[in-house]
């Protein structure tokens, strides 16, 4: 067993493969892995809805780790780096990496409660998600590097919500769902399972699910090495346009984010070319949370409304 095998059994997660419902969720984490131009995702939800352990679960099957998680009381320096005390303490300047260049190692960013994080700090990570570069330029350290990770935010609309500048800037936005009784029930005994397989040496409940987070895994690996040849003939990209203007998406970033994603989808599926349905299908994740009544409660403001343009647009 490989030591990334190794550390996402030992983790005290419930494995990717074994979380119950949470289905758009999941869809916006791995079209975001495909597609790592997406920019990251934004997951809204009422607390206890497993977003932290979707989020954890997942930094876990695709590159056997936790996410760097970034604290609501970041600083500057932590976020971008700065020098060690200890070293300055001793005469010695001594350069110490923030939590962006720890997550370029990792592999994703996890913002927990992004809206009560300073707009400061937000903007900062953004900016590097969106370009790819780190420039660090600040009490005598004058670096830049190329850095790519993923990233996802979490917040609770009813502690507040996020900008709408700030808003626009994630790549797609989920709610985590409520489940339903048979889901809860499913839950309830998925959960123990893993909590009495966790003591077992050699636990072949655990194998099974680290076999399946593997296809997973190595099924999303393919599709993201594939995605620059699916097609996204022209017919495709305006119905991409057309989508956003008639749901009333303000301004032209979700025109491209549901293409991106469309894209990802496709690739995802192993088909050739974009489908409609595959517009038909993130639509939602690209644009709800680009409408002028984003994010005001809590839910988006994403409803029968919009649901009722999209059947009439795609048939």
């Amino acid at each position: 067993m490989s030591e990334t095998a190794a550390e996402a059994l030992s983790a005290p997660i419930l494995p990717y493969s074994r979380i119950v419902g949470q289905d758009e969720l999941k869809l916006a984490l791995e079209l975001n892995f495909i597609a790592p131009a997406i920019g990251g995702v934004l997951i809204a939800g009422q607390r206890g809805t497993a977003k932290s352990t979707v989020v954890r679960a997942f930094a876990l099957m695709t590159g056997g780790c936790l996410p760097v998680t970034l604290p609501i009381n970041a600083t500057d320096d932590r976020v971008l780096g700065g020098w060690e005390l200890d070293a300055l303490m001793h005469g010695r300047a001594r350069r110490q990496p923030g939590l962006l260049e720890e997550a370029h190692e990792k592999g994703l960013l996890y913002v927990d409660e992004v809206n009560l994080l300073d707009d400061h700090i937000v903007n900062i990570i953004l900016d590097v998600v969106s370009t790819g570069v780190l420039s660090v330029q600040r009490e005598g350290i004058d670096t830049e590097a190329h850095v790519s990770f993923g990233l996802v935010g979490t917040m609770n609309p009813e502690e507040g919500s996020l900008r709408a500048q700030l808003l626009d800037r994630f790549g797609l936005m989920v709610t985590a769902a409520e489940l339903d009784i048979e889901e809860r029930h499913r839950m309830i005994t998925t959960v123990l399972a893993f909590e009495e397989e966790r003591l077992v040496a050699d636990s072949a409940w655990l194998r099974e699910a680290e076999d399946d987070n593997r296809r997973l895994r190595d099924a999303l690996v393919t599709a993201r090495e594939r995605l620059t040849a699916v097609r996204l003939d022209p017919d495709i990209s305006r119905l991409c346009a057309e989508a956003a203007a008639r749901t009333g998406a303000v301004g032209q970033r979700g025109d491209l984010l549901v293409a991106k994603a469309a894209r990802a989808l496709a690739a995802r599926e192993g088909a050739p070319a974009v489908a409609r349905a595959h517009v038909r299908r993130v639509v939602p994740l690209a644009l709800r949370h680009r409408r002028p009544d984003s994010v005001h409660g809590p839910e988006p403001a994403w409803g029968q409304e919009e649901e009722s343009v999209l059947d009439e647009l795609f048939g």
